[in-house]
Parts: structure tokens; sequence; C-alpha cells
């Protein structure tokens, strides 16, 4: 079962992890991390369906699925 932005948060709080910094271990943007956890589970403004977004969702739990990322190598040399 999903866990809610709310249990993510507080499971952030309880192991005294910082949002920035995970995002920064996993590779993605602080202020997106911050934003989908921010967000308002009755009114979703980032539904985390593709890209960065869903692959934060799932590694974080608030989603079932798979992530799908290329290895920050092959994503610098396709730039």
């Amino acid at each position: 079962m999903p866990k809610t932005r709310a249990q993510v948060r507080e499971e952030f709080a309880s192991k005294g992890w910082s949002i920035s910094a995970w995002a920064k271990d996993n590779g993605y943007s602080p202020n997106m991390v911050i934003a989908i956890l921010a967000d308002n589970e009755a009114n979703l403004r980032l539904k985390c369906l593709r890209g960065d977004a869903h692959n934060i969702a799932v590694q974080l739990g608030l989603k079932e699925g798979v992530v799908s990322r290329r290895p920050s190598a092959q994503r610098l040399a396709a730039a």
C-alpha cells in the first residue's frame, strides 16, 4: 500500500533525514522532491505520471511502479 505524503515527511523527520540531502543523494532536484511532498493529497498539482516526478514518487513509496532512469553518465552524454 502506498504511503501518504504526510507519512513520508514523518519518516524523514523520525530518521533525521533532510529532504534536500535525500534528493541530492538520489540524483533529483531538491525543489522537485519538496514540491511533491508539499503537494495537497486531495488536489494534486503534481500527478507524478512520468519522468523524475514518477521516479521520485516510486522511490519515496508514494506510488507503486518501476523507477526507470538512465544512469547519470548516460544522461550527460545524451545531453
